[in-house]
Parts: C-alpha cells; structure tokens; sequence
C-alpha cells in the first residue's frame, strides 16, 4: 500500500507552493510567446474588470500576510506589543495546530517506511492491523487541515480588522521565505497577466491567439525536429554503445590472451627447439647428400659445356663470314640508293619549278575566269531583266488587243442594235400613217 505524503511547513510552507513557482517558471521560459501588440487601453473602464482586479489585489495582500505568519510566531516577544493580544493568541493557536498535523504526517511517514520495508509480512495479522490503524489515523488527518484553514481565516480576518498592524507586518519582508516570496510574484506575474487580459479588446484578443497559435505551431515542428534529431543521436549513442562493448570485449578477450601467452609461448618454444634440432640434423644428412650429387652434376655439366663452347665458336666463326658478305651487300645497295635518290631528287627539284610556273598560271586563269564570271553574271541578269520586260510589254498587249476586241465588239453591238432600232420606228410611222389613211376614205 502507499501513504499519500503531505507534508505541511509551520504555519504556510505547503508543498503546494514549489508546484506553483515551479509551473510558473516554466510557463514563463518555455510556453510564454512574446507580446506581439501592446493593449490600446491603460485603465480599467468597467465595474466588472475593477472588482476582479481588486479580488485578486486582495488575494495578493492576504497572502503576503499568512506568509508572514512564521516570522511573527518564531519572534512572538517583538511581535506581541505591534499586533496585540487577539492576534498573537490566533497565531500561537495555528502555530500548535500545524506542529500536531506536522507531527502526525512525520509519524505516518515513518510508519510507512517501515511497512515497505516489511512487506515480505504482508499476509500476517499484525501487519494487516498496523495497515488499518494508519488508516484511521490518515482518516483524522482532514478535520485537522479544516481547523488550519479556519484558524488561518480567522487570522487573517483580525489582521483585516486591524490595518494598522497588518500595515507593520506587511513590512517585515525578511521574515518571508524564498519560496512564499516566489508565490507571491507569481501571483503578482498572474495580476499582470490578468490586468492587460482585461485590457485587451476582443480583436486584440483574436490576433494575440492567432499569434501564439503560430508560434505555438511553430514550436511544434521545432519540438518534432528536435524529437527526431535527438531519436537519431540516441540511435548513435546506441550503435557507438554496442561497438564500444564490442570492442572491449575483443580487448578483455584479448588481454587474456595475453596472460596465457607466456606459459604458451614457453611451451611452444621446448617444442620448435627439439623438432628445430631433429630438423637440423635431417637437412644436415640430406644436405651431404645432395652436395655429393651437385658436384657429380657440375662435373658432368662441365664437360657439356666446354664441347657447347667448342660447337658454338666454329658456329660463330661461320655466322661472322655470313654477316661480313650482308654487310657488303648493304653498303653496295645504300650508295645505289643514294645515287637512285640524288637523281630523283634533281628531277623533283625540275618538276617543283614547273609546277610553281603552272600554279602562277593557274592562278592567273583563276583570275581572268572569275572576272568572265562576273561579268556573264551580269550579262545573264541583264537578259533576265529585258526578258521579263519583253513579257511584260507582250502581256500588256496582248490585255490591249484583248480589250480592243472587246471594245469592237461592244461597238459593234451597239450599232446593230441602234440599226433594229431606227428600222422598228420606220415600220411603226409607215403602219400609223396607213391607219390613218384608211379612216380618212371611210368617212368620205
């Protein structure tokens, strides 16, 4: 079983007051973002945010009181004459409350350290009936802290009571503890924090979420990157781990080795000396033998050798006839060559001349061409031109005898039919005076 551990300081030193600074320093180093817009407004303008600003100053201003609380009980004499009576009986009452809970809670403590220790017991009564009794004795551990709390209220209601002693205490800072002290910036921190919350408008307050949201993200994936370098250095670490172990343990193999190596080597050394000497001995009998058949095969291979050296010198003698009579014959052929070449060499020297003359000759033709080139380009873009012109005089009149036609026939037409004209008038005047002719008889 475990014994939850509360541990209560004389008179206000809780636990619960390291947990507080604590969270408090880490929220303001790691969570904290920067303020990206200071608040448009510097006072307080509704009721509702005064009365909570002055909530939390009156929080502020009881805590620093009940802090204070041990330095008024550990110096009561000086105390007594700046608070009075009531108080310093409120205080030396909690003062004996706190010692009685710091008591128990030490007892239990104890308590529970020696049952951990003896928890091979467990099944036997007496230990069932020691877990039991600190039961009961935890159950009695509540109404005491109820009698803390009421007693701290009640002196904290006559210090309220009484502003002139609480003024006088309130000025004994050394008497405070560090840990009461960084309480109370703390809370300090949470009424500034608070106060510029109250002061931040509803768009303000958008954009500062919208900003610590970025940065926040922001933090995120710097927090993923440094997850995955730190698991890639701890992947290291553990692969450096595993040959670091590899090798010492070919070290420790090693160094017992070592160790073993002098009785081995001591071994091993009576044991290549003895076959070292029989070996010896055999090579030395092999070796006679073999010296007494090299000197057998030397003398054999020195007579072969002097007859060799005899065959080889009528040989030579017959190779250096052979080679005077080449020789011969190559000098004979090298000053045929160079009379062959000097020859050869004059008639190239005729025919480089004639060729140069050829080549001025070239280039001259090369130069008369190209002028009788340009200018049968020009008499060809010439005739070109006066082609193109004979066509076009050709077209146009043969569009002007086109259009002549025309026009002749046009005429023509005009007049036949100006002749059928002139005759139909003439034939209707000869058929109306015929008509009259005849009217005119009748009437007669």
């Amino acid at each position: 079983m475990a014994l939850d551990v509360l541990a209560v300081a004389p008179l206000y030193q809780d636990p619960d007051v390291n947990r507080v600074r604590l969270i408090a320093q880490t929220t303001k180093n790691s969570t904290t973002p920067p303020k990206p817009l200071p608040p448009t407004k510097t006072k307080l303008t509704t009721i509702e945010t005064k009365r909570i600003m002055s909530v939390l100053d009156e929080t502020i201003h009881k805590v620093e009181l009940v802090t204070l609380l041990s330095y008024v009980a550990s110096s009561s004499k000086n105390s007594e004459g700046m608070l009075g009576e009531d108080i310093m009986k409120a205080v030396r009452e909690h003062q004996d409350l706190c010692q009685i809970l710091l008591d128990r809670v030490s007892y239990l403590q104890e308590e529970e350290r020696q049952l951990q220790e003896e928890e091979e017991f467990e099944d036997e009564p007496w230990f069932r009936d020691r877990v039991l009794s600190i039961e009961v004795q935890k159950s009695h551990l509540p109404p005491l802290m109820q009698q803390i709390k009421g007693s701290t209220k009640n002196i904290v209601r006559l210090l309220l009571g009484n502003p002139q002693a609480a003024s006088l205490l309130q000025v004994q800072t050394l008497g405070r503890s560090a840990e009461a002290q960084s309480f109370i910036d703390s809370l300090v921190e949470l009424r500034g924090f608070l106060f510029e919350k109250l002061l931040t408008s509803p768009m303000e307050a958008r954009d500062k979420t919208q900003f610590i949201q970025d940065i926040t993200r922001r933090n995120q994936r710097n927090q993923e990157i440094i997850d995955t370098l730190e698991n890639e250095l701890a992947a290291c670490v553990r692969n450096r781990d595993a040959e670091v172990e590899k090798e010492n343990f070919v070290i420790q193999e090693l160094k017992n080795h070592l160790h073993q190596l002098p009785k081995l080597s001591e071994n091993s050394l009576l044991r290549t000396k003895q076959e070292a000497e029989k070996q010896q001995k055999a090579d030395f009998r092999a070796s006679q033998a073999r010296v007494a058949k090299t000197q057998q095969e030397i003398l054999l291979l020195q007579a072969q050798f002097n007859s060799l050296v005899v065959e080889n010198w009528e040989a030579e003698q017959a190779l250096r006839k052979k080679k005077y009579k080449v020789e011969m014959e190559i000098e004979n052929w090298i000053q045929k060559y160079d009379l062959e070449m000097s020859e050869k060499q004059d008639e190239y020297e005729e025919l480089d001349v004639i060729h140069k003359e050829e080549k001025l000759q070239l280039e001259e033709l090369k130069r008369r061409h190209d002028v009788l080139v340009e200018e049968f380009s020009q008499i060809q873009a010439e005739q070109e031109i006066n082609a193109k012109k004979r066509l076009e005089a050709e077209q146009a009149m043969v569009h002007m005898v086109r259009a002549a036609m025309l026009i002749q026939a046009l005429w023509r037409g005009y007049l036949v039919r100006s002749m059928l004209r002139s005759k139909k008038r003439k034939r209707s005047k000869s058929r109306v005076k015929g008509k009259g002719k005849g009217k005119g008889k009748g009437k007669k």
